[in-house]
Parts: structure tokens; C-alpha cells; sequence
């Protein structure tokens, strides 16, 4: 008799079949391989910085990224350099951007390069205000359905969301927000997808994305 079970590397199309009969049952080295090579190509790496450069000094305290040492030793003839920024792969498709990766900005709150993981709700919603630092105002229109009348009414959401620098976002312009930790009182999004202004059209205009 099979059973089959899932491992840490397991994805969707690989699945391993052992026999019940040994109670100790090891897979072979082989398998174990395989089954992390096909892991790793399903997250591709975003593209790290080659060069150092100072972070932006826009604070009282001098700004850093937490995973950085700038003091260390470097080896100029080594083939392997680790390097001078820190940027993750946020996943669920979503590209890191260009600006994450070159940029010289610190934001302990950026889902790029910070200390935040997105996972819940994805959403996507109209810009309506900037004026707040490194905050932004997300209107989301959705239906909302009445079974006495049997009919749907138009609704939204004013949204709070922590917008990194490396969007460079607007009033009217269209963004994708993930779900993350509260980051304040009202703030529990971040922007990690941003599209430029189209037509422009009013704040309180019905729109579904």
C-alpha cells in the first residue's frame, strides 16, 4: 500500500509515493535534490545592487539597512561578492521593482526591502490622496447586493495604505495593495504594484478593477 505525503519542498507538480510497510523510511539524496531544484525555479530572485551607495540621509539618525554591515572587510579579488543591499522576492507573481534594487532609500516598512510579508487580501483601487508621508488614500467601488429588492447598490472603501518610495505614486493613479501586519493604527496594506494615470477622470467616479 502508497500514501502519499507533502514535504517543505513539495510543489504542486511533484509528489512523493512511499511505501507504508518500513516504519523509518528515508528518500534517497537524489530525490531530496530534485524536489529543492524544482522549488527554487519557481521563485525567480530579483537583480542585487553590484556597487555600494550610501543610503539616503533624510532623518535624524543615521539611516541603514538592518541586514547590511557597511563597515565590513571587502575582498576585491574574491569571485563571490556578497552584496551591499538587501532586497527579498515578495512572491504571488508580483515584480520587484527597479527602483527597490537600485535605489538608495530605507524603509523598514517596504515589502521590498523591509521587515514585512505579504499574505491575505490583494486589492486594487484608485490613488484619491498623497498628502501623508510615505501613506496613501485607496477608494475601492465594489457591489453590494440586496436580496429583498433583488438588486445591487454601489459601495466603497477609503483604504489606508504604506506606500515605499520606489513607486513614485500620484493622485489618480491605479495601485494593487497586498495585505500585511498593522504597520499603524489605520495602516494594515501595502502598495506593491503601481500603474500611471490613464484618463483623468473624477475622485467619486464608480470604478471596479
Amino acid at each position: 500500500s502508497t500514501r502519499k505525503i507533502s514535504t517543505p519542498f513539495t510543489t504542486t507538480n511533484h509528489t512523493i509515493a512511499i511505501s507504508t510497510q518500513h516504519h523509518h523510511f528515508r528518500p534517497p539524496r537524489r530525490l531530496y535534490s530534485t524536489l529543492i531544484k524544482a522549488a527554487k525555479s519557481t521563485f525567480k530572485m530579483a537583480r542585487l545592487a553590484r556597487e555600494y551607495k550610501e543610503c539616503d540621509q533624510n532623518e535624524k539618525s543615521y539611516q541603514s539597512q538592518d541586514a547590511i554591515f557597511v563597515a565590513r572587510k571587502r575582498n576585491v579579488n574574491a569571485k563571490k561578492v556578497k552584496p551591499m543591499r538587501w532586497v527579498k522576492n515578495v512572491g504571488l507573481g508580483i515584480k520587484t521593482p527597479d527602483a527597490a534594487i537600485e535605489g538608495n532609500y530605507v524603509d523598514k516598512k517596504c515589502p521590498f526591502t523591509g521587515n514585512v510579508s505579504i499574505r491575505g487580501k490583494i486589492i486594487k483601487g484608485l490613488v484619491i490622496s498623497t498628502k501623508m508621508k510615505r501613506t496613501i488614500v485607496v477608494r475601492r467601488d465594489y457591489l453590494h447586493y440586496i436580496p429583498k429588492y433583488k438588486r445591487y447598490e454601489k459601495r466603497h472603501k477609503n483604504i489606508h495604505a504604506h506606500c515605499s518610495p520606489c513607486f513614485p505614486v500620484k493622485e489618480g493613479d491605479i495601485v494593487t495593495i497586498g495585505q500585511c501586519r498593522p504597520l499603524a493604527k489605520t495602516v494594515k496594506f501595502n502598495v506593491v504594484a503601481h500603474e500611471a494615470q490613464r484618463e483623468s477622470t473624477g475622485k467619486k467616479k464608480f470604478r471596479m478593477f
